[in-house]
């Protein structure tokens, strides 16, 4: 489960008890959360962003950087904060693979992913072409309207073929 953190959220004191409360009560084994960050939040306050991120990863979680290449996208933090993902941002998606600037930014970043041990997800990806491109390129994930528009949580189910989610009685 994949769950996006707003700065406000981020900042919030309590939040590694909220989080380590809330998998308690969800019984959800914590290297099945994955908390994202956009790069903008993390280099607000890089010294007190890289303690909350080592606190949460030593509880188990996963910590990807959301939006990717949008933000600040200072590559020294990628080897100083525990993340385990980087999620490509969309708008290089969108004249992907026929714009030369966006493969050269994408294939870099895909690239830089790998050696780097993380896994690398393509953010916004609508249609077969760049789907194509992206495999190609060893991208680890995709999503994206090719995929499945949002939906609510009962449709996701039945996609899914899952019961109705609730906590364990």
């Amino acid at each position: 489960v994949a769950v996006n953190l707003s700065a406000r959220q981020f900042r919030d004191p309590e939040l590694i008890a909220t989080v380590v409360g809330a998998l308690a009560e969800s019984e959800l084994t914590p290297a099945c959360l994955e908390l994202e960050l956009t790069e903008s939040c993390i280099m607000h306050q890089p010294e007190r962003a890289s303690a909350i991120l080592d606190e949460l990863r030593s509880h188990g979680l996963r910590i990807a950087v959301d939006d990717f290449g949008t933000g600040y996208s200072s590559l020294s933090y990628l080897k100083r904060f525990p993340i385990h993902a980087l999620k490509i941002d969309r708008s290089f998606m969108v004249d992907l693979p026929d714009n030369r600037e966006s493969s050269a930014i994408v294939s870099a970043i895909v690239t830089m992913s790998r050696a780097l041990g993380l896994t690398v997800v393509g953010e916004g990806v609508e249609n077969a072409a760049q789907a194509r491109f992206l495999k190609d390129l060893g991208c680890d994930l995709l999503q994206g309207f090719l995929y499945q528009r949002p939906a609510p949580a009962a449709l996701m189910e039945s996609l899914l073929g899952i019961g109705a989610c609730s906590a364990p009685a």
